[in-house]
């Protein structure tokens, strides 16, 4: 019975680490280097009346303290309205929030943007309210949505 329960947990491990349905990151290819998509992001953030917080140029960091790293930045932002209302759902959504796109280039220059699916939130911070599993719903769409934007030339 033992084998059986962690051969099942393993295998839920391998399903939430895919980026797919249910995942716990998605990804998406950008056709943008680093810099290009960072700003393309700050540019949506500000058109769709969001708030900008901060973006934390891991490659600068690194450099200042002379590391090497590949180019790797964090765009911290959020919807305050929206943010509060899954607070109020669970206090610990204010772990996961502000929302944070990364951007990154691997070491054959592809540039990704990755960001935790909100989907997954609902099991980790344990909400089950269907008005603040459907805001998360809707913040996984808008998630994407921005993402692919901010990924095209």
């Amino acid at each position: 019975m033992k084998k059986v329960f962690l051969c099942g947990l393993f295998a839920l491990m391998l399903v939430g680490c895919e980026g797919k349905k249910g995942g716990f990151l998605e990804t998406v290819q950008s056709q943008n280097d680093v810099p290009t998509a960072v700003a393309k992001l700050e540019a949506l953030i500000k058109s769709q009346g969001l708030v900008h917080f901060s973006t934390i140029d891991h490659k600068a960091n690194a450099l200042a303290v002379n590391m090497d790293l590949k180019p790797e930045t964090v765009v911290i932002f959020g919807n305050p309205k929206m943010g509060t209302v899954l607070m109020n759902c669970n206090p610990s959504m204010g772990l996961d929030l502000p929302l944070r796109m990364l951007f990154t280039t691997n070491y054959e220059g592809i540039t990704t943007i990755t960001y935790t699916n909100p989907e997954y939130w609902s099991l980790k911070h344990n909400i089950k309210d269907p008005n603040c599993l459907e805001i998360l719903k809707k913040a996984k769409i808008a998630l994407g949505a921005l993402a692919q934007e901010a990924g095209k030339k």
